[in-house]
């Protein structure tokens, strides 16, 4: 059992994986308030100064500032899951080539998560040496503030790393499983807002794939720095959507949007549907209230034509996203719930 306040020393006597790149509490602190006061580029350093890298810095790739955080990152990311080497058994060697090939291409976010099979493992196996140009998110789904603290530092030894940029609470579906969350005392908000305190964490989110009603809750009970939720051409079609249920909350409170299951697994890239995905992507990123999102790779072509997609991206005008919404809607009303049921 945890004692009644988790410590920064406490936490870091239970990781030795990482400990010979830690420094003290002040020091991390010292270096988020340097960082959090600008908008310019991603800089997640915290402690010592991580080895040169050779990988360009990412002029290409759009940016945007994630919502009220001051913090700028690139528009598109790397998923940790789905059916991609970055989460399966037996494939490391493709999940590396992956994960370097993102690396030398600009991508500079990577989202994973706890329960992402080999996923943080695999990234662990790459990341560190340009971690202090990254920006890295991992997610819980314990609903406790002691079990999140242990995940938290799963998380951290198999990552190699000292921090997480963005840490979220994970797949919050209905309203009983916020509530424990947000519990003060023994929810697991509680542990995010100490390791938050101990420089241990920089940003807090939360995620939800089928309730935006439950995410709107959220954000109207606790100021979250992100959300991470579906936004993509079926999603209107739903009778309960996210693009106008929880996305309209998180403009009014300015939080930072991340968009996720822009092509559905591919079945938004169907024969018949839309022509690829400069559809789909310019179709989530051209929402208002959406900074960023993340899609996962099959492949390292798929992950570059992803990429070549992101840096020619351009915002698409309402006549363009009525075209889209249109294309789509036959699979949409075929498939029922298809783009609720990717979990």
């Amino acid at each position: 059992m945890a004692s009644k306040k988790t410590t920064r020393r406490d936490f870091l006597l239970n990781s030795a994986a990482v400990a010979g790149s830690i420094v003290g509490t002040s020091a991390c602190q010292q270096q988020l308030a340097k960082t959090e006061t600008k908008p310019s580029s991603i800089v997640a350093s915290a402690g010592k100064p991580t080895a040169p890298t050779t990988v360009p810095t990412p002029t290409e790739m759009p940016q945007r500032v994630l919502g009220r955080t001051a913090i700028s990152v690139p528009i598109f990311g790397l998923g940790g899951v789905g059916r991609t080497p970055l989460s399966r058994s037996g494939e490391e060697r493709e999940a590396v080539a992956i994960i370097e090939r993102a690396l030398e291409l600009g991508i500079r976010y990577f989202d994973t998560a706890a329960n992402y099979g080999p996923s943080e493992e695999r990234l662990g196996k790459v990341l560190p040496p340009h971690r202090s140009k990254l920006f890295l998110a991992s997610k819980t789904g314990v609903r406790d503030r002691d079990g999140a603290w242990r995940e938290l530092e799963r998380s951290l030894q198999r990552l190699k790393t000292d921090h997480l940029d963005l840490w979220q609470l994970h797949d919050i579906a209905v309203e009983r499983e916020l509530n424990t969350v947000l519990d003060e005392r023994h929810g697991a908000i509680r542990a995010f807002e100490e390791a938050r305190e101990q420089g241990v964490v920089r940003l807090i989110g939360i995620t939800g794939h089928r309730e935006p009603a439950t995410i709107a809750k959220g954000l109207r009970r606790y100021p979250f720095d992100t959300v991470l939720i579906p936004i993509n051409a079926a999603d209107k079609h739903h009778p309960r959507p996210f693009i106008t249920g929880a996305l309209p909350i998180a403009q009014q409170k300015n939080v930072g949007v991340i968009a996720m299951k822009v092509p559905a697994y591919g079945r938004l890239l169907k024969p018949g549907v839309l022509e690829g995905m400069h559809q789909a992507m310019g179709y989530t990123l051209s929402q208002p209230g959406v900074h960023c999102c993340i899609i996962a790779a099959e492949t390292v072509p798929q992950l570059e034509q992803n990429i070549q997609v992101a840096r020619a991206f351009q915002p698409l005008d309402a006549q363009d996203l009525a075209a889209i919404e249109r294309r789509t809607s036959t699979i949409a009303l075929e498939e029922g719930n298809f783009f609720r049921n990717w979990v």
